[in-house]
C-alpha cells in the first residue's frame, strides 16, 4: 500500500463520517417514542416492515459492494495507467547533472505532452530549483506526505487527494542512477505529475446514482411479496382468534381448517385437538352435573310423600308424649324434631336444584317493603325482645314477596342461631350516581361476629365454620339459598362485622327491577 492510498482513504473516511452524523438524526430521548409507535403497529405492518427491512439491507449491501468494486476498478485502471506511463517517461529521459532550470522546463513539457490517460502538469524539484511544465498553479496539491514517501521509495509513490472539491492523482517519481545490477543511487531530482480525475469522479457518481436508482425499485417490488407473506401468516392467526372467541362464547364445536404442513398448520391441528378434548371434558362435566341435579331433585321429590306421612305421625305422637313414660317421650320428641329437620333439608335441596337447573322464576309485585318484613317476623313469632326493627314506612319496591320472605327469614334465623339476640333489622333506600336507587336491608346481631377466615365461605353450601361440628341447627343451605334469591332479584348480599362487635348482612336490591327472564 502506498502512502497516497492511505491519505485518500483518510480523506474519504472523514467525509463519510460527517455524512453519517448528519443522517443519523435520532436521539436517545426519541428512541422510546419510536418504540411506542412500533408497539402500536399491527402485526401486518410489522411483518411488512421487517420484510422490507431485510430487502433494504440486502439491496443496500449488494449495491454497496458492487459500487465499491466498480469504483476501485475504475480508479485503479486510471491510476495504474498514469503511474506506469509517468514512470516510463521519467526512466526514458536522459538527465545531465547538474540540472538547469531552462532545460528542465523543456523536458517537463516534453513529458507532459505524452500524458496518459489524461493531461498532466509535471513539476520538478532539484535542491532549490523548482520548475513546471505549465502555468497552472496546482503545485499545492502535492502534500508533505508524498514528498517524504518519494525520498523513502526510489520506485515512486502516488496518492489521491481532493482539493477545493476537485479530485487529483499526484505521482512522485525520483530519478536514480544504476550503480550495478541491483544498485540504485538517487540523483536528488524528483518529478511530480498532477492529473485531474474529473472524468473518473463523474463515472463514480454515475455508478452511485445507478446503484441508488436500482435499489429503490427493488424495494417497491419487494413490497408485493411482503404483503403476500404477511397475508399468508395472518390468515391462520385471524382464524385462530375467531375460533378462540367462538369457544369463549360457548361454541365448543369450533374447529380450524388445516392448510399445509408448516408450523401454522401444526398450530391449527393442536388447537383442534385441544378443542376436541375440551369439548369432551365439558360434555362429561355437564352430563355429570345434570345427573347430580336430577338425582337430588328426584330424591327430594320422592322423599316428600313419606316425609309428609312421617310428619303427620310425629305430630300425633307429640300430642300424646306427655302420657308416655319419660324415656319413650324423649325418643318421640327426638324423632319428631329430626323428622322436621329432614323435611326442611328436603325442601332446601329442591329449591337449590331449581336454581341449579335455571328453573327458578320471579313473580314480582310492587309491595311495601316495611310491611313485608314485619309480616315475615310476625309469621315466625319473633318477638320484639329478640328482633328489633327500624323500618321506615312508604318504601315500595318491585319484589317477589315469597322469595324476599325467604331472604329475611333465613338471615334473621341465622343471626338468632349463630349470633346473639337482640337482632336488628333495618331498612333504607339509597340513591346511586349511576343506575336506579337501591333497597338496602341490613340484619345485624349482637354475637361475637364472623371470623375473618370464615367470611369468604359464609355463603358456600353446607359450609361449617367449626370443622369439628358435624351437625348444625339448620340445613346448611339457608345462606346459599339467600344468595341465589338475591341474585335472582338482580341484587347483592354481603357479610361483615360491626365495629362494636356482631355480624351484619347487607342486602341491596334495585328498587325498580325489570321483569327477569329466569
Amino acid at each position: 500500500m502506498t502512502p497516497g492510498t492511505g491519505l485518500a482513504r483518510r480523506l474519504r473516511g472523514a467525509s463519510t463520517g460527517r455524512r453519517r452524523t448528519a443522517d443519523d438524526g435520532t436521539t436517545p430521548a426519541q428512541a422510546p417514542s419510536g418504540r411506542a409507535r412500533a408497539r402500536a403497529f399491527g402485526l401486518r405492518t410489522r411483518l411488512v416492515f421487517a420484510f422490507l427491512l431485510v430487502a433494504a439491507v440486502s439491496a443496500g449491501s449488494t449495491s454497496a459492494l458492487t459500487y465499491r468494486e466498480a469504483r476501485n476498478a475504475l480508479l485503479k485502471t486510471a491510476q495504474d495507467t498514469a503511474v506506469s506511463s509517468f514512470r516510463e517517461q521519467v526512466q526514458q529521459t536522459s538527465w545531465a547533472l547538474p540540472v538547469q532550470k531552462e532545460g528542465l522546463q523543456e523536458t517537463l513539457r516534453y513529458i507532459a505532452r505524452r500524458a496518459k490517460p489524461h493531461p498532466w502538469v509535471v513539476f520538478a524539484e532539484y535542491g532549490s530549483v523548482r520548475a513546471s511544465s505549465g502555468e497552472n498553479p496546482v503545485s499545492t496539491v502535492i502534500t508533505p506526505e508524498l514528498r517524504r514517501a518519494a525520498l523513502a521509495d526510489p520506485h515512486g509513490s502516488f496518492e489521491r487527494v481532493v482539493k477545493d472539491g476537485v479530485p487529483y492523482l499526484t505521482i512522485a517519481m525520483p530519478t536514480v542512477f544504476r550503480t550495478g545490477p541491483q544498485g540504485l543511487l538517487p540523483s536528488g531530482l524528483t518529478l511530480y505529475a498532477v492529473m485531474r480525475m474529473t472524468d473518473e469522479q463523474i463515472n463514480v457518481d454515475a455508478l452511485l446514482m445507478a446503484a441508488r436508482d436500482g435499489a429503490l425499485p427493488g424495494l417497491a417490488i419487494a413490497l408485493i411479496p411482503g404483503l403476500i407473506a404477511a397475508r399468508s401468516v395472518l390468515r391462520p392467526v385471524r382464524e385462530l382468534r375467531k375460533a378462540a372467541q367462538s369457544m369463549g362464547s360457548g361454541q365448543l364445536d369450533t374447529r380450524i381448517t388445516v392448510r399445509g404442513t408448516d408450523e401454522l398448520a401444526d398450530l391449527a391441528r393442536t388447537f383442534n385437538e385441544s378443542a376436541a378434548k375440551l369439548e369432551a371434558s365439558v360434555r362429561e362435566l355437564r352430563e355429570a352435573e345434570a345427573r347430580a341435579r336430577r338425582f337430588a331433585s328426584d330424591v327430594s321429590h320422592e322423599l316428600r310423600t313419606p316425609l309428609a306421612g312421617m310428619l303427620a305421625v310425629t305430630e300425633v305422637l307429640d300430642e300424646d308424649a306427655d302420657r308416655l313414660d319419660p324415656d319413650t317421650a324423649r325418643a318421640v320428641r327426638l324423632v319428631s324434631a329430626e323428622t322436621g329437620n329432614l323435611a326442611v333439608l328436603v325442601e332446601d335441596l329442591m329449591e337449590i336444584s331449581r336454581f341449579d337447573a335455571r328453573a327458578a322464576e320471579l313473580n314480582t309485585d310492587e309491595v311495601d317493603v316495611a310491611q313485608t318484613i314485619s309480616k315475615t317476623l310476625h309469621n315466625r313469632h319473633w318477638s320484639d325482645d329478640r328482633v328489633r326493627t327500624d323500618l321506615p314506612p312508604g318504601i315500595r319496591a318491585r319484589l317477589d314477596p315469597r322469595r324476599f320472605d325467604i331472604v329475611i327469614a333465613n338471615l334473621v334465623g341465622n343471626a338468632l342461631r349463630h349470633g346473639g339476640a337482640p337482632v336488628t333489622v333495618s331498612l333504607r333506600s339509597e340513591a346511586r350516581p349511576f343506575g336506579p336507587p337501591v333497597l338496602v336491608t341490613e340484619v345485624a346481631d349482637s354475637g361475637p361476629g364472623i371470623r375473618p377466615d370464615v367470611l369468604p365461605h359464609i355463603f358456600d353450601r353446607f359450609y361449617k365454620a367449626d370443622a369439628a361440628r358435624t351437625r348444625s341447627a339448620g340445613s346448611g343451605l339457608g345462606l346459599a339459598i339467600t344468595l341465589e334469591n338475591v341474585r335472582l332479584h338482580g341484587g347483592t348480599v354481603r357479610a361483615g362485622n360491626l365495629p362494636g362487635g356482631g355480624a351484619v348482612f347487607t342486602v341491596e336490591i334495585p328498587l325498580h327491577l325489570q321483569e327477569a327472564d329466569g
